[in-house]
């Protein structure tokens, strides 16, 4: 798979810094000819839900939900999900044994509001179930958290809402992700925190806070301004958000996330669908993929192709590379 003669390990001054700052990047993974070749590709590919793991009548007008996982029938993105210069660099943060459990595209179009700053550990703040449980040690609450690689498709600027990050914030937790949130669609485009239009996709996160009084300290942050074909890699527990889109209409910013934790973890315990956003989508036809080593664990339904039949093979980053 991929060029076997790359090395992608995080050096150990980059794993200092990954673990000082919660994120690395941005790095290169394509070309930016080459990713906008894949991503007209893949943006013709997605009306075409005919394999797609989520029924389109379990969808109705969420369009969140039908932005998830269609990793697992659109051959270029089952492609992303394995890229070698992701997956070894996750690896080196997360160990050998790794599974993408979850991809999501995150579009963002003219005078569309920036994403309010959150943080998510076991990505039950919308029903408030967890979505993914690490294991405890002695007892004590895991945790948590997902490394996300968000690959930027097209350009990505603070016009057209870049993502925002706060380095250093990803060790304590400021928000209760079981309280769940109250979902609003009329709210969408409609808030302004901090004289900056931002809200969670129908959502208002600041419902989560466990201080009513605290407020994210924004001199702490930064725009993340990236080329298309450009990855940032960071813990899902970072604080982050994004800018409105304040540009033109041609000049829109689509984002592709991937989510990836060891085989320990366990994906959707005890859930048979997810409910997010006023819908709900069944897991009937979900399977993780294991990206690179084994999982000597089983607690999680794996599924090692795609709907098109294309196969997922983990790499074995164990192992010498051959040249």
């Amino acid at each position: 798979m991929g060029d076997q003669t790359s090395d992608f390990r995080l050096t150990p001054d980059e794993l200092a810094r990954f673990e000082e700052q919660g994120f690395i990047g941005p790095v290169k993974i394509y070309e930016p000819e080459e990713m906008e070749k894949r991503w007209n590709e893949i943006r013709r590919a997605i009306p075409d839900r005919s394999r797609a793991i989520y029924p389109e009548d379990s969808l109705g007008a969420v369009t969140n939900l039908s932005n998830y996982d269609r990793h697992l029938d659109i051959d270029l993105l089952s492609e992303h999900i394995m890229q070698r210069a992701i997956v070894e660099r996750v690896s080196s943060i997360l160990g050998p044994d790794l599974l993408c459990w979850r991809t999501e595209f995150f579009p963002k179009y003219q005078g569309d509001e920036g994403t309010d700053w959150h943080q998510a550990a076991t990505f039950a703040h919308s029903s408030g179930s967890p979505q993914i449980q690490w294991p405890s040690e002695n007892d004590a609450p895991a945790f948590g958290g997902t490394i996300t690689a968000w690959t930027a498709f097209t350009h990505s600027t603070k016009e057209n809402g870049c993502l925002q990050l706060m380095p250093g914030t990803h060790r304590v937790m400021n928000y209760d992700e079981s309280l769940g949130m109250d979902y609003n669609p009329e709210t969408i485009n409609q808030r302004e925190k901090g004289s900056v239009k931002r809200g969670f996709f129908g959502y208002d996160y600041r419902e989560l806070q466990k201080d009513p009084d605290w407020r994210p300290d924004e001199s702490k942050a930064f725009s993340l301004v990236m080329q298309p074909g450009e990855c940032v890699i960071f813990w899902s527990t970072l604080m982050h958000g994004s800018l409105p889109h304040t540009g033109s209409k041609r000049d829109y910013r689509m984002g592709f996330a991937t989510r990836y934790v060891p085989t320990q973890v366990k994906v959707y315990p005890g859930s048979q669908d997810v409910s997010e956003y006023g819908g709900t989508i069944p897991l009937d036809n979900y399977g993780a993929v294991l990206v690179s080593g084994r999982d000597e664990y089983g607690h999680n339904r794996l599924t090692d192709q795609n709907r098109r039949g294309h196969q997922f093979t983990p790499w074995n980053f164990a192992q010498p590379v051959a040249g």
